[in-house]
């Protein structure tokens, strides 16, 4: 090969690099383009003009379209983050087989979703308009046309046409509600005729001014006929008297040739199989109760023992209380506690969160907690946002609900367990985090929105005594150190003990994290004198581990004959540099619960271990540590 020919190649080879890097970058601003178009999209969308549109072109009238579409969604474009997988402003869902909220860490045979037509309305809606499913769940306007679609499909294969009466449209309504259920299905199309007869106005959160006017109509319940529903069992559900609750199970199924193939939750038999029953989880379904409910009797690998509706307060239990429910998303939480869905949405939480379902769960918790021995206390009264993950990447991907606008002030109050309690230490250094839920109202961001500011169970924490100081962030979640309510990383919640460790002027810092953390408390007000054990890492070890489980060590697995890969296994998330301070509970027994194979129940196994763990209140969510690593300061 000559020199110019070698010249040649290498320049070739440069232009070539050079460009290949040039489109790949240009493909990051393009991923940036395209996020930023749609929520611009999201924002600059005229929804009233919308409905409009699309019920013309698929012959629904827009009232009903807008009725359904306000107890789907109540007019708000969501990004459909829960399990549930409703998106957007119609709630079209879309089950994922690989969504698997067991939180066993393990991959799974994803199911077949060929007997979940009804269900995978996302789906069915991409097929009726030619769309692909990422614009369905992005794009608000293609959302609303895939849902008038699906109601012009319903209404035809209930009475053969698109009907010009809006009382004939209450059989698409019933099956619009995916529900296979009598009380569910009937119930979803009753609250939609109850929205046309009562009309509805509101601005969303993406500040759009949406109004439905009321209409004179009876339902058509005759058009609904022909739909094969079932009755609920009224009887066999565990709750206490004086609350309105259905027991409908949740489905349990081999999904594949592979007894490893099955959902949607484990047979046990808690607490007498050693596992006890420590928490109470409350969720957010991020959508209706009927999606929800029917979701959980589908192959979903999901499942919570609980689903409460917001207008009325009605809960519907779908898990004997001994069986292990998949919601949590960590499995030692799973095998270990009690999960709540409340119908709605994190970031609308002050239209879902009613108070209603405020009480009803506040008796159903109060309840629960009594029979199984469950403290009622922050620590074991929790939420979703507050389950910590087993591994590193799982950390980051945790879910974020019921989110900043559940009052755990008023619940606890509910529960007979204020948050304020008057046997709180005020010469300890533990404190509890306490703002006034009324007034404490911070800035938060969604998406490209900045939210109505409106009252909080959080407060935002600051790396330095200063609102003009950076938001501390998280190691583990990307995009972090903002102000959106989804971050995380440094919000403390009512409730919350942490170690004060610094005062400056209005300003208190604590261990959070690893790090130390300030927030504005002007004269105390934000927290409240608490309790608790103290622990910190053994002097000389430098550092700590901080686990998401409380697993026993691999000696305690010797004489179960379970293998290695089904073994708990949990990696260190974070790290506690010596002398810092966090607020524990316990020590207790490390557990495991082997669960693995379809009903075979006879193969399942509790392991106990030798190795013993402090439950902490390390940054916003929960984490563990080895008795054997730390020293307690005060018991």
């Amino acid at each position: 090969m000559t020199f110019e020919s070698r010249i040649f190649l290498k320049l070739s080879f440069a232009i070539v690099l050079g460009l290949s890097l040039l489109f790949v970058l240009l493909g990051f601003f393009n991923l940036d383009e395209e996020r930023e178009t749609v929520a611009a999209t999201v924002d600059s969308v005229d929804l009233q003009e919308v409905f409009e549109k699309a019920a013309k072109e698929f012959g629904v009238p827009q009232s009903v379209l807008m009725a359904v579409s306000y107890n789907q969604s109540r007019w708000d474009h969501h990004e459909g983050h829960s399990e549930v997988g409703g998106y957007s402003l119609m709630n079209l869902v879309h089950i994922d087989g690989n969504q698997d909220a067991s939180g066993k860490n393990e991959e799974q045979i994803e199911a077949s979703t060929d007997d979940n037509d009804s269900v995978n309305t996302l789906d069915k809606a991409a097929q009726l308009l030619n769309v692909d499913l990422e614009v369905l769940k992005n794009d608000p306007e293609q959302n609303i046309r895939g849902g008038a679609a699906l109601l012009a499909m319903y209404a035809k294969e209930t009475v053969g046409e698109t009907p010009s009466d809006l009382s004939d449209w209450y059989g698409a309504v019933v099956k619009y509600s995916g529900s296979d259920i009598k009380t569910v299905a009937q119930g979803f199309a009753d609250d939609v005729y109850n929205t046309l007869q009562e009309g509805a106005e509101r601005v969303t959160i993406n500040g759009h001014e949406v109004k439905l006017k009321a209409k004179n109509v009876e339902p058509n319940k005759d058009t609904a006929k022909n739909i094969p529903l079932r009755n609920a069992k009224k009887t066999g559900a565990d709750c206490p008297n004086g609350l309105e609750c259905t027991f409908i199970p949740a489905l349990y199924e081999q999904f594949s040739s592979s007894p490893g193939s099955y959902g949607n939750y484990d047979i046990a038999n808690r607490p007498d199989d050693g596992l006890d029953i420590r928490y109470i989880i409350i969720h957010d379904i991020e959508g209706t109760a009927e999606s929800a409910i029917n979701h959980f009797r589908n192959r979903s690998y999901v499942s919570a023992h609980y689903v409460l509706d917001s207008e009325t307060g009605a809960i519907t239990q779908m898990l004997r209380n001994e069986d292990a429910g998949w919601h949590a998303g960590n499995w030692y939480f799973n095998a270990h506690s009690i999960g709540l869905e409340l119908e709605g949405f994190a970031v609308e939480g002050t239209d879902w969160y009613s108070e209603q379902m405020y009480r009803s769960s506040a008796k159903l918790v109060k309840y629960l907690a009594e029979k199984y021995d469950i403290p009622l206390n922050r620590q074991h009264i929790i939420g979703h946002d507050e389950v910590p993950g087993l591994t590193q990447a799982r950390q980051g991907a945790m879910h974020w609900d019921p989110g900043a606008y559940w009052n755990w002030s008023h619940f606890f109050n509910l529960l007979g367990e204020p948050v304020n309690p008057s046997n709180g230490n005020k010469d300890s250094d533990i404190i509890t985090i306490n703002p006034n839920y009324n007034t404490n109202k911070p800035t938060f961001t969604y998406g490209s929105e900045v939210l109505e500011p409106q009252s909080s169970s959080f407060i935002h924490l600051y790396t330095e005594p200063s609102f003009e100081a950076p938001l501390i962030t998280d190691p583990l979640l990307s995009n972090s150190g903002t102000n959106r309510i989804n971050d995380w990383g440094n919000k403390a919640a009512i409730g919350q003990n942490y170690y004060k460790v610094d005062e400056e002027g209005d300003w208190t810092a604590v261990y959070y994290g690893g790090q130390k953390a300030w927030f504005f408390n002007p004269n105390n007000k934000n927290v409240s004198p608490g309790n608790g054990i103290v622990i910190k890492p053994k002097e000389g070890m430098g550092s700590i581990p901080v686990y998401g489980a409380a697993y026993p060590e691999v000696a305690a697995y010797d004489e179960t004959g379970i293998e290695e890969w089904a073994q708990g296994n949990t990696e260190t998330l974070y790290q506690i540099s010596e002398g810092q301070f966090y607020i524990a509970t316990g020590p207790f027994q490390s557990t495991y619960y082997h669960a693995k194979y379809f009903n075979d129940p006879k193969t399942n196994q509790v392991v106990i271990g030798e190795e013993e763990y402090y439950q902490i209140s390390f940054n916003h969510r929960l984490g563990f540590v080895k008795k054997s690593d730390v020293e307690v300061v005060n018991p």
